[in-house]
């Protein structure tokens, strides 16, 4: 008989349960959240599992990566999936959320996760955390402008470079919010230093990627965005098509069918959104700071004359998903004349 094991991760520890194959329960415990704790309580029940399952979260990959060194066939499930599944059980625990991914396994009516690779999750950190200090240097910015508009001091429009002088020369002669406004300077300028340090490593690993630099030859795609698209997909050969790349990204209209109601809605915004905002700016670039003439262009700029800037910009995005794949898969440039035939 076939037995299946079902894994609800906390921080701290780990509800663990077996099911066999009529779906009865087996086994149960509660492990610490160690990948070497929850493999040794999976051998100790003494049953040979046909399939392990977790959802995707935060622990995901690192339990996933060390279970699997320890040759348990586990998986990773989509967390909507698991919690649509879940939500009829009447009381939540963790051994009912246990018990129902158990279930899952057994059943087969799962959708498997692909798990980054170490070198991915490394890259993606580097630029989320990249973000991270772009966004609070940013938070602080605005919180000086609007702290001083209460004082009729307006920062008005002017660079990075020049936003601490601007401040300064405003609060000049009003030493209490020369002192209030002081601080936010000096953390401010500390998050500006750290950020260009980030963003010298994203560089630098862009220029040894010969990935990112086929993807830079579009128009619009810079060392970030396509950086970003590389950690997102991380393996190409898992999409069968590129034209399911853009799917996958959130980029494509949700459809609901039932009957006579054919209804077509807005993009459905699952997926990575990390990735999706990269290649909405891209495709923001292309059509608006981009001068030279392309046929992918062109097409845009017809689709943003019948429907709306807005929607080009997002028809863009997946076509670039979509081309992108397809240049990493054949691993050719960008052609300028020819690509809308690729993205077909």
């Amino acid at each position: 008989m076939e037995y299946f094991a079902g894994l609800d991760v906390s921080l701290e520890e780990t509800s663990v349960c077996i099911v066999d194959g009529e779906g009865t329960i087996v086994a149960e415990r509660k492990v610490a959240s160690q990948p070497g704790a929850i493999a040794e309580a999976l051998r100790d029940s003494g049953f040979v599992l046909t399939r392990v399952g977790l959802e995707a979260g935060p622990l995901s990959p690192w339990l996933h990566a060390g279970l699997r060194a320890e040759d348990f066939a586990v998986i990773c499930i989509e967390t909507r999936q698991a919690k649509a599944a879940l939500r009829a059980m009447r009381n939540k625990t963790d051994r009912n959320d246990a018990r129902g991914i158990a279930q899952i396994m057994r059943t087969g009516w799962f959708r498997i996760v692909h798990v980054k690779s170490g070198e991915s999750h490394e890259l993606r950190f580097l630029l989320t955390n990249r973000k991270t200090l772009q966004r609070k240097a940013l938070d602080i910015e605005n919180e000086i402008r609007g702290t001083l508009k209460a004082f009729g001091l307006k920062v008005g429009k002017v660079s990075r470079r020049r936003f601490e002088a601007r401040v300064l020369e405003l609060v000049a002669d009003r030493a209490v919010l020369h002192r209030m406004v002081a601080p936010m300077l000096k953390a401010r300028a500390a998050l500006l230093e750290e950020f260009a340090r980030l963003h010298r490593m994203v560089l630098d690993v862009v220029r040894d990627d010969a990935v990112c630099r086929r993807l830079m030859t579009i128009p619009g795609v810079g060392a970030i965005t396509a950086l970003t698209f590389k950690t997102g997909v991380d393996m190409p050969g898992r999409f069968a098509k590129s034209k399911t790349v853009g799917a996958h990204f959130g980029l494509t209209p949700r459809k609901f069918s039932s009957g006579e109601i054919d209804h077509q809605g807005r993009i459905s915004k699952c997926g990575d959104a990390m990735v999706r905002s990269a290649l909405y700016e891209a495709a923001n670039v292309m059509l608006t700071r981009c001068t030279r003439w392309s046929a992918l262009k062109a097409w845009a700029a017809r689709i943003a004359k019948k429907a709306g800037a807005k929607r080009a910009r997002v028809a863009l995005a997946r076509k670039l998903a979509v081309i992108m794949h397809r240049m990493w898969i054949d691993g050719t440039d960008f052609q300028w004349g020819e690509q809308t035939k690729a993205a077909r």
